[in-house]
C-alpha cells in the first residue's frame, strides 16, 4: 500500500463522512408523522459522531502529505421516513465496509495508530448500523 492511494482512500471517506453530516442534518429536517421528534432527535444525535470521524480523517490526510477533500459524497433523495431511515442504513453499513478495507490497508502501509483509530470507527459505524436496524425492525411499510 503506497501513501498515495491511502490518501485517495481516506479522501473517499472524508468524503463519505461530509455526505453523512449533510444526510442526518436534512433527514432531521424532513422527519415527518407522529415519530416526528423521536426521529430527528435520532438523525440529530449521530452527527457529532460523524463530525469527528471527519475531522480526524481530514487531519490525518494532511499529516500524511494530502489535501482533505471539501466535497461531500451525495445524499440519495428519500421522501418518506422509512426510505430516510433506509438511506441511513445503507450509508452506515457502507462505512463500516469502507472502514475494515482501510484497516487493512494501513495495518499494510504500516500506520498502526490508524489502524486502532479504524477500528474504532468501524466499531461506531456497526453501533449505528444495528440501531438503525432495530428502529427499522417492526416500521410499517
Amino acid at each position: 500500500m503506497d501513501k498515495q492511494t491511502l490518501i485517495d482512500h481516506l479522501n473517499e471517506d472524508l468524503a463519505g463522512e461530509l455526505g453523512a453530516i449533510i444526510q442526518y442534518l436534512t433527514y432531521a429536517a424532513k422527519a415527518t408523522g407522529p415519530y416526528r421528534p423521536q426521529l430527528s432527535q435520532f438523525f440529530l444525535a449521530e452527527i457529532a459522531d460523524e463530525q469527528l470521524h471527519a475531522q480526524f480523517l481530514a487531519n490525518k490526510i494532511v499529516a500524511l502529505g494530502g489535501e482533505p477533500t471539501t466535497t461531500p459524497r451525495p445524499v440519495p433523495p428519500a421522501r418518506t421516513n422509512r426510505e430516510m431511515l433506509e438511506a441511513v442504513l445503507a450509508a452506515e453499513r457502507k462505512a463500516t465496509r469502507d472502514y475494515t478495507q482501510r484497516a487493512r490497508e494501513a495495518e499494510a502501509y504500516g500506520d498502526k495508530g490508524l489502524v486502532v483509530q479504524l477500528e474504532e470507527m468501524v466499531r461506531d459505524e456497526s453501533g449505528h448500523s444495528e440501531e438503525t436496524e432495530r428502529i427499522l425492525r417492526d416500521w410499517p411499510l
